[in-house]
């Protein structure tokens, strides 16, 4: 009788996930915040921030000196980011729905040269709030451009409780009735007590939310369809809180 010959099973192999050591962990937190550590500033106001002579961004808003490198906003306070609805999909009878992104083409005799517009918004919802647009060829570029932008326009403002039917001494809202003003918008701030809300446009409730505002009432005058003008008025209402 012959005798058959059982080829043996093959042991399958099982890959273990080995977890990321600490010295991993520590050169990647290094790798992140290597860019304003690799920082070097060209400027005499990032040269006093990178020193530590100046600690607080209020120190430069309120001496009126300049921001000329977004390192320095970066290097003082923690920041928030986002992008207002300025552009329009394409589509039939007005049915394009709203993005970030807005293009617009240059007759030329070697053709159309299409540009990407992005306007970004940046605070820290402690009373600092920027905003700017950016121009570019690519949509990336554009938004880069715009936050960089808005970190160098960066404003304080004031807030309180200004309304007379709430008397408390938190800063949810602002101090009295402000009232800003780009092309034909007319935007005008009034305080509210707390509970109420943000009682303004979808793209200014991101500028307010991320300026620390949490209620507030308004009332618009014009074409406030123009998501540009209405945001530049709204930034130009709250500049006026620091008039008083």
């Amino acid at each position: 009788m012959e005798q058959k010959i059982i080829p043996e099973k093959e042991e399958v192999g099982i890959a273990l996930e080995i977890p990321p050591k600490e010295e991993d962990l520590i050169v990647e937190k290094k790798q992140e915040s290597s860019p304003i550590e690799n920082w070097v500033p060209k400027t005499q106001v990032g040269k006093d921030v990178k020193s530590g002579r100046i600690k607080n961004i209020s120190e430069i808003i309120l001496s009126g000196r300049k921001i000329l490198e977004p390192e320095i906003v970066d290097s003082l306070i923690v920041l928030e980011k986002d992008l207002l609805l300025v552009g329009q999909s394409k589509g039939k009878f007005g049915g394009g729905k709203r993005r970030a992104w807005r293009q617009t083409q240059k007759k030329t005799m070697e053709g159309n040269v299409i540009t990407f517009s992005s306007m970004a918004v940046v605070g820290d919802r402690n009373g600092h709030v920027g905003l700017s647009i950016g121009k570019s060829k690519e949509t990336l570029p554009s938004r880069e451009k715009a936050v960089r932008l808005a970190k160098l326009n960066i404003i304080e403002i004031n807030r309180g409780c200004g309304h007379f039917d709430c008397s408390c001494s938190e800063p949810h809202s602002i101090p009295f009735v402000v009232e800003g003003k780009c092309g034909s918008i007319k935007l005008k701030l009034i305080p509210a007590p707390q509970g109420t809300g943000l009682v303004v446009s979808d793209e200014c409730k991101k500028i307010l939310r991320l300026a620390g505002i949490k209620d507030i009432y308004s009332y618009a005058q014009g074409q406030g369809r123009t998501t540009i003008n209405a945001a530049n008025a709204c930034i130009d209402a709250l500049k006026k809180t620091r008039s008083l």
